[in-house]
């Protein structure tokens, strides 16, 4: 390992803000991540951003070199990220990609990562689920990575109200705030869509703070979720990042079902608790983690908002488990009607 190299993780792991840091080394370009809360880890958000870094390690081996993940606290304040994202572009990082609007700040125009990009003016940034930062910078050093979350929602939805039999379902989000807000409009509008007559439930982990302390509540998210299926639900789809684990044992205790986020979470969480997934809402972050890093290889980044949607396979619906294989032409045929504009997606739960 290099001289700055070891010097940067003796500076990473003494920081008092970050709770773990990934190193690799090698030359070429130097690529940053700033978890959200829960980082590397926690099969869901997070998770889907690390899949990207590992596949940018594997395709983009000989032209990236060093490589380094950073994790959060649930009580950051606006300065703690930005402390972080100033310690990867002060060490030379040409890009760093910040997982979560959290980044973004209460105030994106003097928030974590336009602040960052103002101080390093070469390195690129990107952050993940939140396009103001990148309005709000003004900058060319700074792009927004966000999801039609709403368009993959709205498919699961419709999983839903195709598979549930008691005509009762549930969603359990993080937040009550714009992006969590997405997940619930979609499903609700997806589940509707296929079956008018279904009774739908929700439940929040917080109301609508930030930094948002819903996505590493499993315990929490238990409880909630267990309030809706006790309530009646039999399918419930959770939109919560870590906390959804808690979604998942409140179903395998009741025998019933529910729906996964952001990853294929089957795959992720594997038994015993896979046996209740019928499907996930899949939100390719890997996909936007890896074209991010391999435009700056290549001189293509651009700064400002890129949208990741259903025609741009941004979005989707897994099918691991066989739980929907019967329903996957339905889902297909809304999918279609959703990119040709047939179906509209509320991104504003009604």
């Amino acid at each position: 390992m290099s001289r700055l190299a070891r010097a940067c993780c003796t500076v990473v792991l003494g920081a008092p803000m970050v709770l773990s840091a990934a190193c690799s080394e090698g030359d070429g370009l130097r690529v940053g991540l700033a978890y959200d809360v829960g980082g590397r880890g926690d099969k869901a958000f997070n998770d889907a951003a690390a899949a990207g870094v590992d596949r940018v390690r594997t395709e983009l081996a000989g032209r990236v070199g060093q490589v380094r993940e950073l994790s959060a606290r649930p009580d950051e304040t606006d300065e703690d990220r930005f402390d972080r994202l100033k310690l990867l572009c002060g060490a030379d990082f040409n890009v760093v990609i910040a997982v979560g609007a959290d980044y973004a700040g209460e105030d994106p125009a003097t928030g974590p990562v336009t602040r960052a990009a103002k101080e390093c003016p070469d390195t690129k940034f990107a952050v993940v689920d939140d396009g103001s930062a990148a309005a709000g910078a003004e900058a060319s050093n700074v792009a927004g990575l966000v999801f039609a979350e709403e368009q993959g929602s709205f498919l699961v939805g419709v999983a839903a109200a195709l598979k549930t039999r008691a005509g009762h379902v549930g969603f359990v989000g993080a937040c009550e705030n714009s992006l969590i807000g997405r997940f619930e409009a979609g499903f609700r509008a997806g589940v509707l869509a296929a079956r008018p007559d279904t009774t739908i439930g929700a439940r929040y982990l917080a109301g609508d703070d930030r930094p948002c302390p819903g996505f590493d509540e499993p315990d929490d998210a238990e409880r909630l979720a267990g309030e809706l299926y006790d309530a009646g639900a039999d399918i419930v789809y959770h939109a919560a990042g870590g906390s959804g684990l808690g979604v998942f044992r409140a179903a395998e205790a009741r025998g019933r079902l529910a729906i996964g986020v952001d990853t294929d979470q089957y795959v992720t969480v594997g038994p015993p608790l896979q046996e209740v997934i019928l499907t996930s809402m899949v939100k390719r972050v890997d996909t936007a983690v890896f074209v991010t890093v391999q435009a700056a290889l290549d001189g293509r980044f651009a700064a400002g908002e890129h949208r990741f949607d259903l025609a741009a396979g941004g979005v989707g619906f897994a099918t691991s488990g066989g739980r929907v294989d019967d329903i996957v032409p339905a889902l297909e045929d809304y999918k279609r009607k959703i990119i040709n504009g047939a179906v509209r997606v509320p991104t504003v739960p009604g």
